[in-house]
């Protein structure tokens, strides 16, 4: 392979931002693996966002790519698996298996797609120092006979339609609007767009932490909500918090720490069969590895408010934002059913966009 950009190199980045700025690009912002595609004659490589090949785990896409992209090029994207019409996450982590008989036959089972989003070169040209406005027209003539699984991402101008992005494409599983200044050349590794993103907040029953990796101090949060049969179901973390706060809340919660997980609602965390149809945390994970999972449980009586961008299922997507303690609630009262739902919206309106 002998492209004018070569891998491994890291995509662009985004810094998230409160409302949609004028004046720019705006496109979905999807909800998968950031990769980068790199076609060169009849060899194909995909980068994952820090660089590591993604293109073993993926081989329909590596034909697809081969078949839609042209044959000299360098094309920034997200690799998204979809089912029943939205973006499944899930699923999508299934696909980084070690087994080679695994990945062929997930390839057939559950395929997925590429989406385009920025042009790093063509031909014998590098685009790292082009314009946006230069990137996404050359981006959309080398694409403009593409078809499914490689697609173009939608693009406006129009900051009103971005706002209506904003509020329908979430319903297909989308993670936002990104919004990218129109003179602005690529810069690998360098946060210079803008992500808007989803942002609501939900009362949790706080049911035990985990260690920080620095020493005895708290890392995380293990958030709780009752299901309609009142089991306590783990749906995520919080674990943003100052170094000094870290500390402060072992001592805070001591008072619930309870000696053993016996008679904690997740004693069988440990487990592997008590994953199957309940939400623990340490569910095992090909992400995980090696990595101690281990936790304090504490007696779940106490109820903090947590913002989060958008679910996954029954878990919330992205580690959650304490926001504060909640005396005022009951652990019984944090149920699912104080979520809010997006209103659904099939994927194929959000490719046929703009």
């Amino acid at each position: 392979m002998d492209l004018p950009v070569m891998p491994p190199i890291k995509p662009m980045l985004a810094k998230s931002v409160a409302r949609i700025p004028a004046g720019m690009q705006y496109e979905a912002k999807w909800d998968g693996f950031r990769a980068i595609g790199y076609r060169d004659g009849a060899e194909v490589e995909l980068g994952s966002r820090t660089g590591k090949p993604l293109t073993r785990y993926f081989p329909e896409l590596v034909e697809a790519l081969r078949e839609n992209l042209p044959e000299r090029c360098v094309i920034d994207g997200e690799i998204v698996i979809v089912h029943g019409g939205r973006l499944d996450f899930d699923r999508l982590t299934e696909r980084i298996h070690p087994a080679a008989s695994r990945v062929t036959l997930l390839s057939k089972t559950m395929p997925a797609r590429f989406i385009a989003f920025d042009l790093l070169a063509l031909g014998n040209d590098s685009f790292l120092d082009a314009p946006l406005r230069i990137r996404r027209a050359a981006l959309v003539r080398a694409l403009e006979r593409a078809s499914a699984p490689v697609h173009l991402t939608p693009a406006t101008l129009d900051v009103p339609t971005a706002e209506v992005w904003f509020e329908r494409f979430e319903g297909a599983g989308l993670d936002g609007v990104i919004a990218k200044p129109l003179d602005l050349p690529y810069r690998p590794d360098v946060r210079v767009m803008f992500k808007i993103k989803h942002e609501r907040t939900a009362d949790v029953v706080v049911a035990g932490y985990r260690f920080h990796k620095s020493g005895p101090v708290l890392g995380s949060l293990l958030l709780g909500l009752h299901d309609h049969a009142g089991a306590l179901q783990h749906v995520g973390v919080c674990a943003a918090f100052p170094t000094k706060r870290r500390a402060e809340l072992v001592q805070e919660l001591e008072p619930l720490r309870m000696p053993s997980p016996q008679g904690h609602p997740w004693a069988a965390w440990a487990q592997e069969s008590a994953h199957t149809g309940t939400r623990l945390p340490g569910a095992p994970s090909r992400w995980s590895g090696k990595k101690d999972l281990s936790w304090v449980p504490l007696r779940p009586e106490r109820v903090c408010e947590v913002a989060y961008d958008h679910m996954e299922g029954d878990r919330f997507r992205h580690t959650a934002q304490f926001r504060r303690w909640r005396p005022d609630r009951t652990p019984q009262e944090c149920t699912y059913a104080q979520l809010e739902e997006p209103i659904s919206y099939d994927l194929a309106n959000v490719l046929g966009a703009g």
